[in-house]
């Protein structure tokens, strides 16, 4: 039972992603890792090389942005249908797997495989937001997601949307999926402030409607739901961590209430309580 992992990037070094730690931490996990590296104006594929592991295999592509909201989801499907493997690991170039979850991972797998009403497995997600000590957990950000799949072609699993999760069928129907207790850290928000800035430039690309920042505008807007995270971070990421500790740019707002708050508060409080997440967005559903 072959695994693979698969994973798209495109000017990785200008954008600050932490995508040589991304790689690795899946690769202990799989039989070889396919990587899609579009056509860039920065070293990322001399990056990409320089991992030098023999189960990495490269797709240099080039991607249509005329596609605009799609072409994310296109060009994971480009490399999830050059998959060899009967399960694949999906992993984005901002995150990294704890490598406690590899064992979780493989077990997971080997559990489900004869399942068929399993065609997903689940991860647990910790975000990152102003640096990498600083987690988001209020309800905008999701607990959850499908980072493992069933790579049968006749499934018709594919990526949904912007490629945050999976959908099945021209219906999209929502993929049915085991949890587990493997952690995936997402690091999108703790980049470097030169990074996020040109996040902007590419969302420009895909998305029709971007908010543009005034000039007075903080980079980063403070929201509740903000705590310090004091546990420890996937060791192939520690470096990339260390390094981005501090940013004297990379500026949270200071707390500010707004009216649109409340629905976070409310939401947490029941959730506290209840155990709970209400309103909360899902591409899969749990079996």
């Amino acid at each position: 039972m072959a695994v693979s992992g698969f994973t798209i990037v495109r000017n990785a070094v200008r954008l600050d992603f932490p995508v040589v730690e991304s790689i690795r931490s899946i690769l202990p996990l799989c039989d070889e890792v396919v990587v899609n590296v579009g056509a860039s104006e920065d070293e990322t594929l001399e990056l990409v090389r320089s991992i030098g592991d023999p189960k990495i295999r490269i797709l240099e592509t080039v991607w249509d942005f005329s596609k605009r909201e799609t072409l994310l989801a296109d060009e994971t499907l480009r490399a999830m249908r050059a998959c060899r493997g009967s399960w694949g690991v999906c992993v984005q170039a901002d995150e990294v797997l704890h490598e406690t979850g590899v064992p979780i991972l493989a077990n997971a797998i080997a559990e489900s495989n004869g399942d068929p009403q399993v065609e997903a497995l689940l991860v647990r997600y910790r975000h990152f937001f102003g640096d990498p000590f600083t987690e988001a957990v209020n309800r905008r950000w999701y607990r959850r997601e499908v980072r493992l799949v069933r790579l049968d072609p006749a499934l018709g699993i594919h990526p949904f949307r912007d490629a945050q999760g999976f959908r099945v069928g021209a219906a999209h129907r929502r993929i049915r999926a085991r949890l587990t207790e493997a952690e995936m850290f997402h690091y999108g928000w703790a980049r470097s402030a030169h990074a996020l800035r040109g996040r902007k430039t590419e969302d420009r690309k895909l998305y029709a409607k971007v908010h543009e920042p005034g000039a007075a505008e903080p980079l980063l807007r403070w929201f509740p739901g903000l705590q310090p995270f004091t546990g420890a971070h996937p060791a192939v990421a520690r470096d990339w961590v260390e390094a981005h500790r501090h940013d004297d740019d990379r500026t949270v707002s200071a707390p500010r209430f707004e009216w649109k708050h409340l629905r976070y508060y409310a939401s947490d409080l029941i959730e506290r309580v209840t155990g709970a997440r209400v309103f909360e967005f899902r591409n899969y559903r749990l079996v």
